[in-house]
């Protein structure tokens, strides 16, 4: 019996031991990986007690994959804290890779990452705070857009233009955001803008310069047609995107609206019209118009690139070496052909086609107002 005993608690010590060990390896083998992310981590309790437990007061917005709250750290820096939901369809492996891609990209127009906090199933990036919202805040808002006068919306323009050149070109990897739209654009205090919101961003390597996918997930009004109906992406689905915001903050009218008297045309639709009658000034936002600043040369400019780079089929779409190029010299710009999406009916089409799945928690439809 005492034998028995004995050799009982020989195989529950092992047990244990083992335990121990596996516990341990398991430790040290997140550890590493952790070690590996080149991004600061934060203890839960430093951002719980920095948002006041994630309250509502201090929630600035809700995207796609998660709630935004702001946050005030001890030393008194501001941060914006993304709480990714349960059903965003990331694990941990694919969250520390995400981590890992937004490490490495340092660019004046692209929103800067502290660091990240992984609990459990809870994961969280934390941010730089950006005072001013995003840019839908303002454009699509009556009573804010009359603080962007022109300038300061061709300065944006140009800024979303540098921040996607750097991902597509000038970044170590090359990028495709995949999601680019006014909510996914942050502004600082001098109203410079910058592109957040990396969760749906893919990179190329080599020379690929086309991906796909089964799974098409976007915002309905910005994808490119070839994404929407087929799930073929490039840096030319980004550039549509760019070409699609580019018009929303000339005009101040969002993309999926109806502006002609038989509610047909959307966006694209009426730009196009305009610029085909020889009244492009139309699309302009009318306090725009009575603004004695307003350099008119540039906001035409700015119609006719947009306009190029909503062109039906990719290689119709300058890339965005090319756009920045357009946006600083007074060189005679190409001729555009039709849009994509002329009409509701086309993006719609668009939007519902095979490729692109009801909208669920991995589907950016959700617009953020700030972080």
């Amino acid at each position: 019996m005492i034998i028995s005993i004995i050799m009982g608690l020989g195989g529950g010590i092992l047990l244990i031991a083992f335990y121990i060990c596996r516990k341990t390896h398991i430790f040290e083998r997140n550890k590493s990986q952790d070690d590996d992310l080149e991004l600061p981590f934060f203890e839960l309790h430093t951002i719980s007690t920095a948002t006041d437990n994630f309250s509502e007061a201090n929630k600035l917005g809700e995207g796609g994959f998660g709630p935004v709250y702001k946050g005030t750290m001890e030393g008194g820096q501001e941060i914006a804290v993304k709480r990714l939901s349960m059903c965003s369809g990331q694990g941990a492996n694919e969250f520390k890779n995400e981590i890992k891609l937004i490490a490495k990209l340092q660019h004046r127009n692209l929103v800067k990452i502290f660091g990240y906090c992984i609990h459990r199933e809870m994961k969280l990036l934390i941010y730089e705070y950006m005072s001013n919202k995003s840019l839908d805040y303002f454009i699509f808002d009556e009573r804010q857009s009359i603080l962007l006068d022109w300038s300061k919306r061709y300065k944006i323009v140009c800024g979303i233009a540098k921040g996607l050149l750097y991902l597509h070109h000038d970044s170590r990897l090359r990028i495709i955001h995949r999601d680019l739209k006014a909510s996914n654009v942050l502004l600082d205090e001098e109203m410079n803008p910058k592109i957040s919101d990396f969760g749906l961003a893919r990179t190329f390597g080599g020379d690929q310069i086309e991906g796909n996918t089964n799974k098409v997930v976007g915002t309905y009004g910005y994808m490119a047609p070839e994404y929407a109906s087929h799930g073929r992406f490039s840096i030319k689905s980004d550039v549509f995107s760019f070409g699609i915001l580019v018009l929303e903050i000339v005009s101040g009218k969002k993309s999926r609206g109806l502006y002609d008297e038989d509610n047909i045309l959307n966006l694209t639709g009426l730009a196009w019209t305009l610029m085909k009658e020889g009244n492009a000034f139309k699309l302009i936002e009318k306090f725009l118009l009575s603004d004695p600043h307003i350099n008119m040369e540039e906001a035409l400019r700015c119609i006719h690139i947009g306009l190029l780079c909503v062109q039906q089929k990719p290689f119709d779409r300058p890339n965005m070496s090319s756009v920045v190029l357009m946006l600083g010299d007074k060189s005679i710009l190409p001729q555009p052909k039709p849009p994509a999406y002329f009409t509701n009916t086309d993006l719609w089409e668009g939007a519902h086609s095979p490729a692109l799945r009801p909208p669920s928690c991995n589907t950016s439809i959700t617009t953020v107002e700030g972080r």
